[in-house]
C-alpha cells in the first residue's frame, strides 16, 4: 500500500475534521435531545393534570382523554403504562366512575319506589295490629325480593382505566436530535479510529 497516498488523505481530508468540533456538535445535539424529551414528559403530565381536573369537575372528560392518547402514543418519553411492579393503571377516572355507578343506584331505587309502597300497603294488611312496624320490615324485604327488585346494573371499572404507550421513536424534536446525536456520535469514532490508524500507518 502506497503510505504517501494514504498520508495524503490523512492530511487533506482526515485531519481537517477536528475531533473538538464534532465532540462538541454530538454534546450540543445530545443537550438538544434531552431537554426535547424532558418537554415531551412535562407537555405529557398537564394534559394528564387537565384529564383529572375534567374527571373531578364532569367537564369533557373524553375530550381531555382523546388529546392525551394522541400526544403519548406520537411522542417519544411519555408512555402511560403500568409497569411491573404497579397494580392499578395509571389513568383511572374515578370520578366519573363514581357518577355512574350513583346514577345506576337512583334509577334502581326509583323503580323500586313503587314496589316499595306496595310492599308497604301489603304488609299492613297482614300486620295491621303491629303498630310499632318491627315485623314489616322483614315482610317488605321478603315482598320486594319476590318480586325481583330492580338492582343496581353493575359497571366494569375496567372502562374507566387506562394505559397509553408511547413510540419507541418519533418524528419531534426529540426524535431527530436523537437520530443527530447517533450520527454525530459514529462519526466522531470514526475520526478517532481512522485517524489513529493512518498517523501510525503513515509514519
Amino acid at each position: 500500500m502506497d503510505k504517501k497516498y494514504w498520508h495524503h488523505i490523512w492530511t487533506t481530508r482526515i485531519r481537517p475534521i477536528k475531533v473538538w468540533y464534532l465532540l462538541a456538535l454530538t454534546l450540543v445535539s445530545a443537550l438538544i435531545c434531552v431537554i426535547a424529551l424532558r418537554n415531551n414528559n412535562q407537555t405529557m403530565g398537564h394534559l394528564r393534570e387537565e384529564v383529572y381536573t375534567a374527571d373531578k369537575n364532569n367537564t369533557d372528560v373524553a375530550k381531555k382523554l382523546q388529546e392525551l392518547q394522541m400526544y403519548v402514543t406520537s411522542h417519544m418519553n411519555t408512555s402511560l403504562t403500568a409497569g411491573d411492579s404497579s397494580v392499578y393503571p395509571p389513568i383511572q377516572l374515578k370520578y366519573t366512575y363514581e357518577r355512574l355507578q350513583d346514577a345506576e343506584k337512583q334509577k334502581a331505587a326509583a323503580g323500586n319506589s313503587q314496589l316499595y309502597s306496595e310492599a308497604q300497603a301489603y304488609c299492613e294488611q297482614q300486620n295491621s295490629s303491629d303498630f310499632s312496624g318491627r315485623n314489616r320490615v322483614p315482610c317488605i324485604e321478603k315482598y320486594v325480593t319476590d318480586r325481583g327488585g330492580a338492582k343496581p346494573a353493575t359497571i366494569p371499572d375496567s372502562m374507566y382505566k387506562f394505559n397509553f404507550t408511547s413510540p419507541s421513536w418519533s418524528p419531534d424534536l426529540a426524535g431527530w436530535s436523537l437520530v443527530l446525536t447517533v450520527i454525530l456520535a459514529v462519526l466522531l469514532a470514526l475520526r478517532i479510529v481512522v485517524g489513529f490508524i493512518l498517523v501510525r500507518f503513515t509514519k
